[in-house]
């Protein structure tokens, strides 16, 4: 039997909530030392904790997610010298796995190590959307090797080489969480996993049911001020959009808690996680237009947290990539080679 995925902020430890960056990555730390690392039995609770915080706050939940993620992938790559630098109690970490641009990030490998002498992998070149990357003290980022392999390394953020380009973010929603590009020229990195391993590890599919866990609880603070409205003063097509908005997030939420369950019980999450995200991405999608529709524009104009809520998830739900992404998960059920209803 599934368990009730129910939205609580208790799980690990957490008695509050977040309510801006620097008290979230504080948070992010004091997670990452209790142990909140999915596929360890307690991914359930994760997510909860993820959706909850999310409800309350996106941005708060846009900052954890990552560092959380970074300290999954440390944990899954085995290596103790990595893991045991990265599990510093007060240094925190992004992931910057976006590609793209003119200038891609390329890892070269320097048998001579420079001055010192030493073997080193360095990177250079420019990284498109590095979440906080001028308040992080490291970072995971995927670089191509000049042989042409995809791999993950552990960069210090404050190596004279970072150079954090200000002045780019100017979205409206996620203010806070300024994504812009980094350049690197020349910047020690630390291998982590073997080429091509960051991908086809299994924790990547659990990160990214993280991400939507998230999705979710801003879809949630979204319902949550619908139904305050139906509450105070109802009427047959609030009541009706209300309606509508409580079975796409019980849909959801029955997903993530299957979800969960399967990664603890060590099942394969390639196609479920781009199910769920599929899922959930459209549930937050519907939750919007129905929320504008069931309040009309006050809200939007005149409620700063309610359109602060709307402006993030509109731009967070964007990871996930429409179209794309769909088509992404109907190549993986017809590879499976059986159709799965």
């Amino acid at each position: 039997m599934i368990e009730h995925f129910s939205l609580r902020t208790d799980a690990f430890g957490v008695t509050e909530r977040p309510s801006n960056v620097d008290e979230a990555l504080t948070l992010a730390t004091l997670l990452d030392d209790r142990g909140a690392i999915p596929g360890r039995g307690r991914t359930r609770e994760l997510w909860q904790l993820l959706a909850a915080i999310a409800a309350h706050d996106l941005g708060a939940a846009r900052a954890i997610e990552p560092h959380l993620d970074a300290m999954a992938i440390f944990e899954q790559a085995h290596n103790d010298r990595v893991t045991d630098a990265a599990h510093d109690a007060e240094r925190t970490w992004g992931v910057f796995a976006a590609e793209g641009g003119d200038d891609p990030l390329i890892a070269t490998f320097d048998e001579l190590g420079g001055a010192e002498e030493v073997p080193r992998w360095t990177v250079s070149g420019t990284k498109p959307w590095c979440s906080l990357a001028g308040r992080l003290d490291a970072a995971l980022v995927t670089a191509r090797t000049t042989e042409g392999e995809r791999r993950l390394f552990a960069v210090e953020l404050d190596d004279p080489g970072v150079r954090v380009e200000d002045g780019a973010w100017h979205a409206r929603g996620l203010s806070e969480i300024p994504s812009g590009p980094v350049h690197f020229d020349d910047v020690l990195a630390l291998p982590v996993g073997d080429p091509e391993w960051y991908l086809t590890r299994p924790g990547f599919t659990w990160g990214a049911i993280g991400v939507a866990a998230c999705w979710f609880g801003g879809a949630v603070g979204i319902a949550r001020t619908v139904y305050a409205a139906a509450a105070a003063k109802p009427n047959p097509y609030l009541l009706m959009h209300l309606g509508a908005i409580d079975s796409l997030l019980s849909g959801c939420a029955h997903a993530l808690a299957d979800a969960a369950a399967r990664v603890d019980a060590g099942e394969p999450t390639r196609v479920l996680a781009k199910r769920v995200r599929a899922l959930v991405a459209a549930t937050v999608e519907e939750t919007i237009e129905r929320a504008g529709h069931a309040l009309g524009p006050a809200p939007l104009a005149l409620d700063a947290a309610h359109a602060k809520r709307v402006a993030d998830l509109q731009l967070y739900v964007r990871q996930h990539h429409a179209e794309k992404d769909l088509a992404s998960l109907g190549q993986a059920i017809v590879d499976d080679g059986t159709a799965p209803w």
